[in-house]
């Protein structure tokens, strides 16, 4: 993708919004964020609102295209992973924002589109600054989805369509990536050219202590910081940005947890969490989240550059201090 975003307008917007609810808005901004969807929020003459979801190439950050969802870490987005995920979660007990309206045949928008009810009392990150004990509502959140298992491991959609997904293990599919996020870096960055040896070593000999499990897997949500989290009304937690809901290793969800939530993670530890697994994801995550911005940033038109070279560099230097302590 090239150029600027697209903003859609009211006109746009309004043919979904009248299958939904039968009404037009009198008024449609973006809500930042969503770099593999357009997120809208739509506000009615009687104020209230509703959120509109566009999976279209034109609103997807990363120009990656359709991910085949049978691999697990494939691009996740569009309409058919969002319905799947919104499924699982209301039958795990796991509030989201209630669906109002999907239109899977382009019949409003010329792309996958869906209404959803609209949660305006903030994220978690905003809530916990004024509120820590909200962690306590989070780690119940949390103890609720990852109580729930699937047969095997892969995207929720296909998982629980009886399909099954690439790799044999969670483990196996974790260093395929690593190594793959690894192989793109020397091109783009001195210090991780010099260090890759020693990196591919470190994944490879983390992988090999890493013994096979005989629990299922359980459901993650994968990406899951703060931000991901919002506030109902009452005070509840709802996920969002689900579409990459998976069943998976929950030690997966935690590297991703202590990254985000920083120093208030301990409120979210668990017990019974496999140590050569988090050590080996640990690696594996930092890579990716350096791989991924890297790659964001020559494809994309991501609207703050100089946050996602942060998070890049941020998370070359962690990978690095890895691989120095374990030297």
């Amino acid at each position: 993708m090239t150029g600027t975003r697209k903003e859609l307008t009211r006109t746009d917007l309004t043919p979904l919004s009248r299958a939904a609810l039968g009404r037009a808005p009198t008024a449609v901004t973006r809500i930042r964020g969503g770099s593999k969807k357009g997120v809208y929020r739509l506000v009615f003459e009687d104020g209230t609102t509703a959120v509109a979801y566009v999976w279209s190439p034109d609103e997807d950050l990363w120009d990656a295209g359709p991910g085949d969802p049978r691999d697990p870490f494939s691009h996740a987005s569009g309409l058919a992973l969002f319905t799947a995920a919104a499924d699982r979660l209301a039958a795990a007990g796991v509030r989201t924002p209630r669906l109002l309206h999907a239109d899977p045949t382009h019949t409003h928008l010329p792309a996958d589109a869906a209404l959803v009810e609209d949660l305006p009392g903030g994220t978690l990150e905003d809530l916990l600054a004024a509120a820590p004990q909200a962690l306590e509502r989070m780690a119940a959140l949390l103890a609720t989805l990852h109580s729930c298992t699937g047969p095997s491991f892969g995207k929720v959609a296909v998982v629980d369509n009886s399909g099954s997904s690439y790799g044999s293990s969670c483990e196996e599919l974790v260093v395929a990536r690593a190594l793959s996020d690894l192989a793109e870096l020397p091109a783009r960055d001195p210090r991780a050219a010099e260090a890759h040896p020693r990196l591919a070593d470190a994944i490879r000999a983390l992988a090999a202590r890493v013994r096979p499990r005989d629990e299922p897997p359980v459901l993650i949500h994968g990406e899951l910081g703060g931000d991901h989290v919002r506030v109902t009304a009452d005070g509840d937690l709802a996920l969002i940005d689900i579409e990459g809901l998976m069943y998976f290793d929950v030690e997966w969800e935690h590297v991703f947890l202590r990254l985000r939530f920083g120093r208030n993670y301990d409120a979210l530890r668990t017990e019974h969490l496999d140590d050569d697994r988090l050590r080996l994801y640990r690696l594996a995550m930092h890579l990716s989240l350096v791989a991924g911005p890297l790659r964001l940033l020559e494809v994309g038109d991501f609207p703050d550059p100089e946050f996602m070279r942060g998070i890049a560099e941020h998370n070359l230097g962690e990978a690095l201090t890895l691989l120095k302590n374990a030297s």
